[in-house]
């Protein structure tokens, strides 16, 4: 019964109880204290008691172990979380020649991950019918009621219009023009969410990384190609058509090289790593990924720290434009090239400083920009797609809880 309880509560758009709103504050939070949920959803102290009273009944939420050391001394105040039987939400990250799939369950723990091999450029049906194959085989392996599963999170190189469809795919490009949401639904029929892979990477880490607390940043992807997200009072900003963030397609050089995306001279041709690992490839006469550029910078070659370092001198450029536009607090930067550590970040950090407009020095303290990486670079994205299903809400025609044949046991 609890189970269809927070179903209700989770995805009823037009429910704004004082309960809805505590379930999906802790839905995005994870554990949380009475006087957190307070803050967090402007609700009366009183107001707030009588609602975890009312959840703990019901079995939706559990208090956990956890103490705010953040508190001080004294008495730790207890902890709420979703109750993690309540339900479990599946995410996919759609790569190249792959389908990575992780599990987690309403209190954030993650229980699951796998990676799914396609055939390379496979098409949307193959995906989902891999999809399906796949939630049974791991529900049944975990031993998991089907019946739990909330819903599915998607995740995609391009942009992600807000209902579903991909704009544009060039790493897949058999995905161009499809609705995500409605081709996983009509194999699933649970609640889809899809967004591109930088926007879920920004999601993670607000769920379980370097954002979690932060309302409001900038993630900065440095990887073969850049990318990014914009975070506005905890929600990324999509934009009209889905493109918000695609930072990599900056113009720098109107009469630079043709990029993929057809324009020249964009910044993710530069501030990308691959002139770097081309380079190192051609050093080392062989292929060098970026987890070997990275290992042989670690371990002393000066030509490719160089290299990297001159990745970050002109990444630091990008985000000196963007901070010229938005004047972040904190900057995030994930992708591979985040693996790299002090090797990008302290030229990175000495780059924007040389590029934006207000320097250190200006401003005190809390008004300077963080610069920071981000603590998951390589599995953000997957981990952001399950999280979609914690954040996001349904499409209000979404059919959520028509329960599929396959599901059925």
């Amino acid at each position: 019964m609890f189970k269809n309880e927070l179903k209700a509560l989770l995805f009823d758009a037009a429910a704004d109880s004082a309960e809805a709103r505590v379930v999906r504050m802790l839905s995005e939070r994870g554990a949380a204290s009475a006087n957190d949920l307070a803050r967090a959803t402007g609700l009366a102290r009183s107001t707030i008691s009588t609602v975890l009273s009312e959840l703990r009944k019901n079995r939706v939420i559990v208090e956990t172990a956890q103490t705010e050391a953040s508190r001080g001394v004294g008495r730790p105040a207890a902890n709420f979380a979703l109750n993690p039987e309540a339900g479990t939400c599946v995410g996919f990250h759609l790569s190249l020649s792959e389908m990575r799939m992780m599990i987690a369950d309403v209190s954030h723990s993650v229980i699951f991950e796998q990676n799914i091999p396609l055939e390379r450029d496979y098409a949307p049906a193959a995906a989902t019918d891999a999809a399906k194959r796949a939630i049974q085989e791991a529900y049944k392996s975990e031993v998991l009621p089907l019946s739990a599963l909330l819903g599915v999170g998607v995740s995609i190189a391009g942009p992600v219009a807000p209902d579903g469809r991909v704009q544009r795919a060039s790493i897949l490009p058999t995905w161009a023009g499809v609705n995500i949401r409605e081709v996983f639904a009509c194999a699933l029929e649970r609640p889809v969410f899809a967004n591109n892979e930088s926007n879920c990477a920004a999601i993670a880490e607000m769920t379980w990384g370097a954002a979690v607390g932060a309302e409001d940043f900038v993630f900065f992807t440095i990887d073969v190609g850049v990318g990014g997200a914009i975070v506005s009072r905890g929600r990324v900003l999509t934009g009209v058509a889905g493109a918000a963030g695609e930072f990599g397609h900056m113009t720098l050089d109107p009469n630079g090289d043709l990029c993929r995306c057809g324009n020249r001279g964009c910044l993710e041709l530069t501030a990308g790593l691959n002139p770097a690992l081309a380079a190192a490839s051609r050093l080392f006469g062989r292929d060098i990924d970026i987890e070997g550029l990275v290992r042989l910078a670690e371990q002393g070659d000066v030509g490719c720290a160089r290299l990297i370092a001159d990745t970050a001198e002109i990444a630091g450029r990008g985000l000196g434009m963007i901070g010229a536009i938005l004047n972040p607090g904190l900057f995030i930067v994930g992708g591979g090239a985040a693996l790299a550590g002090a090797i990008l970040m302290e030229p990175l950090i000495a780059s924007y400083e040389r590029h934006t407009l207000v320097k250190r020095g200006d401003v005190p303290q809390s008004q300077q920009v963080r610069i920071i990486g981000a603590k998951y670079p390589r599995s953000a994205a997957l981990m952001g797609a399950t999280a979609l299903v914690l954040r996001e809400r349904p499409l209000p025609n979404h059919a959520a809880f028509r329960r599929p044949a396959f599901l059925r046991a």
